[in-house]
């Protein structure tokens, strides 16, 4: 089962040793239609609605503050709101961010490359280096490590539960998650 959850930021417990942990808030979302285990849901993303967002909520006859459709596995059969008694059980969850854009960066941020010396009578720095074969094959191979763009990737991450709040939709789970505070992502309840 999927849910949208909206990435709060980062806490800790109080108990000892404290464990880091990350607060995602699950966003309301209702059922429209259900198809063999996937969904058409609907939810609110804050944002501000076009023209055809509001077409398709006269479509599906929902209420004004959701303007968000996305497709998502549930358990549950029919239309209506989704139910998240299942996170209150759960004990694993697959969490699914964009991270952080970080625009071009170089070989040392993005790929961890150490660097030449930092004495004098050099020019390495912070370069990449050569990156040319001999005469053959007498290209740069694909897949090389680059400078380039950096961040806004798809990733997944496993987390345990450490609690479920219902009341407040309020899903702490244990360690760091992608993504800046604010983000959008998906929840699937893994075990």
């Amino acid at each position: 089962m999927e849910f949208i959850v909206e990435k709060i930021g980062m806490s800790r417990t109080i108990t000892v040793p404290s464990v880091p942990v990350t607060l995602l808030k699950v966003l309301e979302a209702k059922v429209c239609e259900v198809n063999e285990g996937t969904a058409i849901v609907a939810y609110s993303s804050g944002k501000k609605m076009n023209k055809s967002i509001e077409g398709q909520q006269k479509k599906y006859s929902l209420a004004a503050e959701f303007n968000r459709f996305v497709t998502l596995e549930v358990s549950q059969e029919e239309a209506g709101d989704l139910d998240t008694a299942t996170l209150g059980e759960a004990k694993l969850v697959k969490s699914s961010f964009i991270t952080k854009g970080r625009g071009f960066a170089g070989g040392m941020k993005r790929w961890n490359f150490g660097g030449g010396p930092a004495s004098h009578g050099h020019r390495f720095g912070r370069r990449t280096g050569s990156i040319g074969n001999a005469e053959w094959p007498g290209r740069v191979m694909k897949g090389k490590k680059m400078p380039g763009h950096y961040g806004t990737d798809m990733r997944t991450v496993k987390n345990d539960v450490i609690s479920f709040d219902a009341e407040n939709g309020i899903l702490v789970v244990k360690g760091a998650i992608p993504g800046a505070n604010g983000a959008l992502g998906r929840v699937k309840v893994a075990k």
